[in-house]
């Protein structure tokens, strides 16, 4: 199978149309059942799957960044079958792999993600236009909108049917966006999520499902009173100016990707990776007007944009590669520039705003990646401020003892508090839950220069120093040992660890729901031979496991 790329433009779409009309953009769902992202299945009544959410996410980019006039986005579907959305396909979850499973989870719970960053840092409301059958994933989608409207036909319902049906969880923040988000009493969640048909009509209104509903008739013009409304109810936020998201070449050279500043080489035989950074070539612009003259090229964006899609390809592509050391290189004062100049102007120019915001969440994919990371702090390396976040971030940060006191790491406003991790805490934060005064003593040296490894070891920043005789063998050692673990046990250790501190929506859904659904992804109820997802569609009936575990 071709790799999959997540590289798209509205005017590629198949399952989506983006349509901006002043204030109010509309986000139309009509899946095309002749492009599925691979072979063996049709999508029918709007069902998604990779290529339909790669659709939704490039959208969501799009409205941010090249449309800061809009306010309201009306997120509906356009299928004569009277479907909003049908949720997930499942034939497709039933052919995919697990890991591409759990894999595709993780993307689209991630996109519902950032429709709520949108809402809550971007001036944007989201409304959910649900004008048909609101089934599983369709419904998980309304749910991260800020309002849904449902249409009271008679027969268009909400529902999670996954349960019931397929004997697997509604994985895409379902569950938490229920009772954490809409405050869905137990008891009345308890028996939605496990009902096939779902809840319609006034019902659902009641029971706070859904917001308002409107007779078909009356449809429209009920979605347009909640856009105006909604409108109203935006955040006075600076709004542009627009920038065009300009697609990201990436050179392929047998195991190496090497985008503008990010680099990818692969080992695939001792399933190993190093990712490596680089800082801007010159000092960027100091200035708003041009910071917004570089547009997407801004190193602040354009490397962290290919940072994103390094991640991306290593999820999706590169599924056996378990280790990423992680390396930056270039100069650190112009990393420290770039960042300066993002926390001057973040504030009062809604481009670079996104900017900083987009690099939160970058860094909050790198977080949520089932790899491991090791950060190595050696010569020329710069990690510095916004590139600091990648070792506060990695699982290890080995670090060279340098003689001629070269070797270090630079502290910038951004470890200061606007790239946050899913838990809301800043890295420093969640890695001195225990010392907090230590966050204070990192930040203090700001402006300070390089701390070089001694110091950095004493304030808490290094895991394993060693000099020039040892550093090579030392972090060959840990590879080795690490490769060589069961990448399943790993993967539950990192996700234990990663995120101490409180728990938000997003650690519910990633540390909690995720992890179920993970796990009910290999039973035999869900996936065995007479399993519920494998026997979907056909005239037998699925056989369970009746024992509980």
């Amino acid at each position: 199978m071709d790799p999959v790329s997540f590289d798209t433009h509205p005017t590629r779409y198949h399952h989506w149309s983006l349509d901006i009309e002043g204030e109010v953009a509309r986000l139309t769902m009509a899946v095309d059942g002749e492009h599925p992202h691979r072979d063996g299945y049709e999508l029918k009544l709007n069902s998604y799957d990779l290529s339909v959410d790669i659709e939704l996410a490039d959208a969501l980019e799009r409205l941010r960044f090249e449309h800061p006039e809009v306010r309201v986005v009306v997120v509906t579907g356009n299928l004569e079958e009277r479907v909003f959305c049908a949720g997930a396909n499942i034939y497709m979850l039933a052919s995919s792999s697990h890991s591409f499973k759990v894999n595709f989870c993780k993307f689209t719970n991630e996109t519902r993600l950032g429709v709520e960053d949108a809402s809550d840092n971007s001036g944007l409301r989201f409304l959910a236009a649900c004008n048909g059958t609101t089934a599983g994933g369709g419904y998980e989608l309304a749910l991260a909108c800020d309002r849904i409207v449902l249409v009271d036909d008679g027969s268009s319902a909400v529902s999670f049917p996954e349960t019931p049906l397929l004997a697997v969880l509604p994985g895409t923040g379902g569950l938490t966006r229920l009772v954490d988000k809409r405050k869905v009493r137990r008891d009345r969640a308890d028996v939605f999520s496990t009902v096939e048909e779902g809840i319609k009509g006034k019902r659902a209104v009641k029971w706070g499902l859904v917001d308002d509903i409107a007779p078909r008739s009356k449809f429209d013009a009920k979605i347009a009173e909640h856009a105006k409304g909604l409108a109203t109810e935006v955040a006075d936020v600076p709004r542009g100016p627009a920038v065009e998201l300009a697609p990201l070449d990436v050179a392929r050279d047998g195991d190496k990707l090497s985008w503008k500043y990010v680099e990818l080489n692969l080992d695939r035989d001792a399933r190993t990776a190093e990712l490596t950074v680089r800082a801007p070539e010159e000092a960027p612009p100091a200035d708003a007007a041009g910071m917004v003259a570089q547009g997407a090229d801004l190193w602040a964006l354009r490397c962290f944009r290919e940072l994103d899609a390094a991640l991306l390809h290593l999820r999706f592509n590169e599924q056996e590669i378990g280790l990423v050391t992680v390396h930056t290189r270039g100069d650190a004062a112009h990393v420290l520039a770039a960042d300066d100049a993002v926390e001057a102007h973040r504030g009062a120019n809604g481009f670079v705003r996104e900017v900083a915001l987009f690099q939160a969440r970058t860094l909050r994919r790198f977080d949520l990646t089932a790899k491991s990371f090791f950060s190595v702090v050696d010569q020329g390396a710069c990690f510095a401020g916004s590139l600091l976040e990648l070792a506060l971030a990695s699982d290890r940060v080995y670090m060279l003892e340098d003689e001629d006191g070269e070797v270090g790491v630079f502290v910038s406003p951004a470890n200061a508090g606007r790239l946050p991790m899913p838990n809301g805490l800043t890295r420093l934060q969640s890695r001195f839950l225990a010392e907090p005064k230590r966050t204070d003593d990192v930040l203090a040296r700001i402006g300070e220069g390089l701390i070089e490894t001694t110091d950095a070891d004493d304030l808490g920043l290094a895991t394993i120093v060693a000099d020039d005789i040892d550093f090579e063998d030392e972090l060959r050692i840990a590879v080795e040992e690490r490769a060589a673990m069961s990448p399943d046990a790993l993967t539950g250790m990192e996700a234990s660890l990663r995120f101490a501190g409180p728990e938000t929506l997003a650690t519910k859904i990633f540390g909690r729901l995720s992890a179920w659904q993970n796990w009910i992804f290999t039973r035999p109820n869900a996936i065995g031979e007479k399993g519920a997802l494998s026997v979907y569609g056909k005239p037998e009936r699925p056989s369970f496991d009746w024992r509980r575990v």
